[in-house]
């Protein structure tokens, strides 16, 4: 079967996706790009995650857009993980949620600021794209353009999409962008939330790079 790994891979996700809470019903996509075949796994249009098989994931061609294997429709937003598989070298699989709290802060067009250090893994904050129709080649422009500089990017009046070098990483940054909105939310209940600084956030994500990697150096307490 062509791609199979990165098939089961996208099922994998996709399940975990709907039992964590990050979309509901239909709703949302993933992806995995194998560039050196030129090849992208995606998921299906309108078909439960629980019950994706295998040969339900779509395979398209990145440059073209065209079906290269799989009877299904994929996913309305293809173009909108394509674009990145294109243009960006360090997104390898993409990720995109309808989850409550991002979808909650998209609806108001501000973007994520630093509320939390761990939205460090997505970059400085999260910006929000533009709004535009789902599943147009206007949504994947605006979210690309948005998305610049960082891993993760919310949609206007619609959710989140995130990319990484893995889907273990694209969906770890999608979890975070979560609950730093979650954060954020709950923060402006009681009060204005204390924003960390550009400086502050650029060293965290210095440290990520070699977080579980290394053993930290420590300075005399």
């Amino acid at each position: 079967m062509l791609l199979e790994k990165e098939r089961l891979e996208v099922i994998e996700y996709g399940k975990r996706m709907i039992t964590e809470g990050l979309t509901k019903g239909t709703g949302g996509n993933i992806s995995v790009v194998n560039k050196e075949k030129g090849l992208m796994a995606i998921t299906p249009s309108g078909i439960d995650y629980m019950k994706i098989q295998p040969e339900d994931i779509v395979i398209l061609d990145v440059q073209t857009g065209k079906i290269v294997d799989g009877e299904r429709v994929p996913s309305s937003e293809s173009d909108m993980h394509r674009i990145f598989y294109k243009y960006r070298d360090d997104i390898q699989a993409v990720v995109h949620t309808h989850s409550k709290f991002a979808a909650g802060l998209s609806c108001t067009g501000k973007k994520l600021p630093a509320v939390h250090y761990l939205l460090a893994v997505a970059g400085i904050d999260v910006p929000c794209a533009e709004y535009a129709t789902y599943g147009t080649v206007k949504l994947a422009k605006n979210a690309f353009e948005a998305m610049k500089g960082t891993k993760a990017v919310l949609l206007s009046n619609h959710g989140m999409i995130t990319g990484g070098a893995t889907l273990a990483e694209a969906y770890n940054i999608a979890e975070n962008v979560e609950f730093c909105c979650e954060l954020y939310f709950i923060a402006k209940t009681v009060g204005e939330p204390n924003i960390l600084s550009d400086e502050e956030m650029k060293n965290v994500v210095e440290r990520f790079k070699d977080y579980g990697k290394r053993i930290e150096e420590h300075e005399e307490i």
